[in-house]
Order: structure tokens, then sequence, then C-alpha cells
């Protein structure tokens, strides 16, 4: 059921030009009743899910950074499977997307369910910014205003700063990862759109910064592909900016042999590294601005979702990929409780998608699933990540993994299909800025 305290949010959307921080008293709940990122640290009634008790910090055996991260509970065994068949008993643990795939493929799509364990952690740095924010960060115009280096709105008050709080959630400050973007097509074929090498980093989460300097960048990207063959050479920079309007996007492109700005990366607009079949604010399950959308928070649940995904990481391409969707036997769902965001197109706004959920898992503030209807009502896409333990951060976190099913075409994608990669997320001394501009993909470029 949702939590009759959180009904109480339910109508508040779209705050007016300015949301004011909580007071003293209420963020000192982050250091009682919740965690330190603002969830419930007790677990539920029946103890399915348990209480937060700083996360998972052991190091995985024989990990070396930039290599693989195995399994660290690969002993475990599913508590119980969800199928077409008995979805019906489970219901109102699974978002609309997922009893639609459930019905669309009943005998390859299930979802095995794991022991709960909520592995979420930070360094304390993080938790002590996130603090500190919750006393100061505002939602201005839509954008947060005196946040940094953590959570902005451990306590949110509308849906705009829960879905900054995925925006800007914890995942270290810089990092290079391998990319393989794979296209599955209706009639079961599998496609690859492109094979990369990924530079990124996040401004907001410098260690040495502060509120007072932050100049509002807070992501930085830089693609660079080598593959398939008539993609080779293309290459990607962006600079994201709280204020969508700064935020500055340039490619590589081999046949014009020059570097130019994209003047619309955002939203609806097709993304180039993945060959146009994702759009760009589907990119981390959410990675858009605010201001297409009236948002609001429908509640607190308990839902069923992917996490602790290092299963699927460790599991070889061929194995993690079934003809329509990512192979059951490689997935881990586990019960938590998620943030239940809803999202209908703004006034004088457009968008192929109007209307979109947002489930976003209450300790981590990922959106780990999310349910896209169509301009004509018709449930479209169910969007997916696959947040991955990573100790060594510490964090738990989804490495470039998400992607999305096409519930009326069959066709879905899978971004950074890292499970063959000898490097899948390697944490790096900070990069110059200088990576992440137009000029360093001229000198990158390759043909």
């Amino acid at each position: 059921m949702i939590k009759h305290t959180v009904l109480a949010l339910a109508a508040i959307g779209l705050m007016s030009s300015a949301a004011a921080a909580v007071s003293a008293d209420e963020a000192a709940r982050l250091k009682g009743e919740l965690t330190p990122f603002g969830a419930e640290k007790a677990g539920n009634k029946d103890g399915s899910i348990p209480a937060w008790a700083g996360g998972y910090t052991t190091p995985i055996p024989g990990f070396k950074n930039g290599g693989k991260r195995a399994d660290p509970f690969a002993a475990d065994k599913p508590l119980y499977q969800v199928t077409a068949r008995n979805m019906a008993e489970h219901a109102d643990r699974l978002t609309e997307g997922v009893k639609a795939m459930l019905k669309k493929y009943p005998d390859s799509f299930r979802v095995d369910v794991y022991p709960t364990r909520r592995t979420a952690a930070a360094p304390q740095w993080v938790y002590d910014n996130t603090a500190r924010n919750a006393v100061k960060a505002e939602l201005k115009d839509l954008m947060p205003a005196g946040a940094y280096g953590g959570i902005p709105f451990p306590i949110p008050k509308n849906g705009a700063e829960a879905m900054w709080n995925h925006t800007l959630r914890w995942r270290g400050e810089a990092w290079h990862v391998a990319i393989k973007g794979i296209q599955g097509t209706g009639d079961g074929k599998h496609v690859t759109t492109a094979i990369a090498s990924g530079d990124f980093q996040m401004p907001y989460y410098f260690k040495d910064g502060s509120a007072d300097k932050f100049d509002g960048q807070f992501w930085s990207i830089r693609m660079l592909t080598s593959g398939p063959a008539l993609r080779a050479g293309e290459g990607i920079v962006g600079r994201e900016h709280l204020n969508g309007d700064k935020t500055q996007v340039w490619v590589y492109v081999t046949g014009q042999r020059r570097v130019r700005k994209v003047p619309n990366a955002c939203c609806d607009s097709p993304t180039p590294a993945s060959a146009g079949v994702s759009m760009f604010d589907q990119t981390d399950v959410f990675n858009g601005r605010l201001d297409r959308f009236d948002w609001k928070i429908v509640g607190k649940k308990e839902m069923l979702i992917p996490y602790n995904g290092n299963k699927l990481l460790a599991t070889p391409e061929a194995k993690a990929l079934d003809k329509h969707h990512l192979a059951s036997d490689a997935m881990r769902w586990e019960l938590h409780r998620v943030w239940v965001i809803e999202a209908n197109v703004a006034a004088g706004k457009r968008h192929l998608s109007p209307k979109r959920r947002y489930y976003l898992d209450e300790d981590t503030w990922i959106a780990v699933l999310a349910d896209h209807w169509d301009a004509n009502g018709q449930l479209w896409q169910m969007g997916f990540a696959n947040p991955v333990v990573m100790p060594d951060l510490p964090a738990t976190t989804s490495p470039q993994m998400f992607g999305f099913y096409d519930l009326i075409s069959g066709a879905w994608y899978y971004d950074s299909a890292l499970n063959d990669a000898a490097e899948q997320y390697k944490v790096v001394p900070r990069y110059a800025d200088s990576v992440f501009t137009a000029e360093s993909l001229t000198a990158e470029g390759v043909r």
C-alpha cells in the first residue's frame, strides 16, 4: 500500500518559482529514522525488506580497479519467481511495464526474486554534503540552488526535487567505461549499434568543491566510437548544466570530417550513440529537462525492481541476451521501497511520450524502472537500469547499464553491454576540463 504520509504529497507537482529547504528539525531525521540519503532506515513489517545498516562496503575478492566485479551474492537463491501464470498474485508490486512484458513473452520473461540486500553506500563526505543540502538547497525555476556534492533534496517535497535526486545521485567523481550498445529487433535479432569508450565525470561531486564555487555544470561526457565499421571514428562530447539552456553537446561525424554542435541534445531527440533508436532523455532511464513535464509524487511503494545486478555483469553476453529481452536467468530482482513519480507533458510543450511514470529506489535515488505512454494513451515502453554493487567507490549504481523495451513493436535496446568487456567501470583521477570540449573531438577524429 502507498504510505499515507506520502500520499499527502501527491497533489504537489511543480512548485512556484522557489521551494524552501527543509527545517533543521526535519533534516535531523537524516541522522535518526532516515538514512543519510533520506530513505527509511527501518525494514518493513514482515521483514522482507531489512533495515539499512550502512550498506555494502566489503571489498569484492580479486577485484582490481577497472576489472570485472564478481557477484558478491552468487550463493543467493531465488525466493520465488513471478511469471505470466502467477503475476496476478504479485500485481501490486509490479510496474505496468513489467506486467506487459510478462504478458507479451510468457514463455521467456520472468522475475526471479532474491533476498533484499540494502547495499547502498557512499563516502562520509557525500553524506555530510547531503545533510547540508537538506537545509540549504532550494528549487528555483525547476533548478536546484545551493546544492553541492550530495543528494540535493534528501527529503523531497515534490516530484521535481525527487527527479533531481536521481539526476545528481552519487556514482563517483570520474570514471572510464567500455560501451556497447545493442538493439534487439522485433523478430529477435541483435544488432550492435555502437562499440565505444566513454570518459565521464561529475564536477558536482568534486571533493574539493563547494556550492559557492559550483558553476552549474554537473555532468561531463566524451564517447569515442570504434565500431561497427560504418560508425568508427565518430565521437560525442557533452557538458550538462543545471540550466538546460546552457547544456552543450558536440558530435564528430566522419562523413563530414568536422565537429558540429548538436542544436537539441535533449528530450525526445535521438542519440547518435544508439544509432537513433534511443532518445536523449532515455539515457540512464531519465536524463532530460524537467521543464517538459509537470511532476508529482504519487507515493512510496514496495516494488520488485532489478537490483544488485553484478550477476548480469558476470554473465557472458551470449547468455545475457534472450531474443526479446535480457535473459531472465541473468537478472536479479529484489523487493525495495521506491518513490513513484509521475510526469505529464507540460502545457505548451510536446514530447513523443507525453505521460511517464518513474520508480526511484529510495536508497540510491536511481530511476530503476519507468513506464512510457504514447500520444494515444497506449503503454509504449518500459525503461530499466541495472544497479550494481561497487564497494570500491563505495556505491550501488548503474554503470551506464540501461535500456528499454518497446511494448508495441517488440524492439528493445541495451546500452553498455559490459558483459564481455575486460574493463567495465574504472575509477580514474579527475580529467582535465579540456577533455570535454569540441577541440578534443577534433583531435581524436580518426577519419
